[in-house]
């Protein structure tokens, strides 16, 4: 495909995101398919360095069928259909878990112990009608209705009490308490959100 993110881009990505300090990250450029690849990538780095289980929160099963499909590298998208058919693949000594924002889905995550969770990736669709008809508002307003205070991004906010790392794609859209990173090759859409961009000299090590 033309539209492939380069080997170097993936890199350059990836290492920002090793090297950036702060514990939850947003990726709020409007490239959605494009990160999905980056922060996926990051994820399997990661899993290499420090072993664990990592999850992927997709907003629902169409976004997954679409990031599968139009995902820009192959490793990524070989590994997302992997993880929609079975919801869970081990990869080296780590493990893959995959759960929507709908809280009925959480049965693996929620069996997991929360010191092993060392990263997750949640991506939101870029609808400018978030949620609307969707089972993960009717499951909140439901919970609501029993005496529950949740957040609307209740999908992120649970997570962020003990995951240590988390990185959401959202595009123009407010994540609280997330630092937004930027990166530079991707061009800039009238309607981001003010991030960081990231120097081009930072370095990861590489292990064959």
């Amino acid at each position: 495909m033309n539209d492939q993110i380069t080997k170097q881009q993936l890199y350059e990505s990836v290492k920002a995101l090793v090297e950036a300090p702060e514990p939850h990250i947003h990726l709020d450029q409007h490239k959605l398919y494009t990160l999905v690849s980056v922060a996926f990538q990051y994820l399997l780095y990661s899993s290499t360095k420090n072993p664990g289980h990592y999850l992927i929160r997709v907003e629902d099963h169409p976004l997954l069928d679409k990031m599968i499909r139009k995902a820009k590298d192959p490793t990524t998208r070989k590994f997302l259909q992997r993880l929609s058919d079975g919801r869970k693949f081990k990869y080296g000594k780590s493990t893959f878990i995959l759960d929507y924002f709908q809280m009925s889905s959480w049965s693996l995550t929620n069996d997991l112990a929360k010191n092993q969770i060392k990263a997750a990736m949640i991506v939101k669709n870029a609808s400018s009608t978030p949620f609307a008809d969707s089972r993960y508002l009717q499951e909140l307003n439901e919970l609501r209705e029993e005496g529950s205070n949740l957040p609307d991004n209740h999908y992120l906010e649970s997570l962020k009490t003990f995951v240590p790392r988390t990185i959401t794609i959202a595009y123009d859209q407010e994540v609280k308490d997330s630092h937004v990173i930027r990166f530079p090759w991707i061009k800039r859409n009238e309607a981001s959100l003010a991030g960081v961009r990231i120097a081009k000299d930072l370095s990861i090590d590489s292990d064959s």
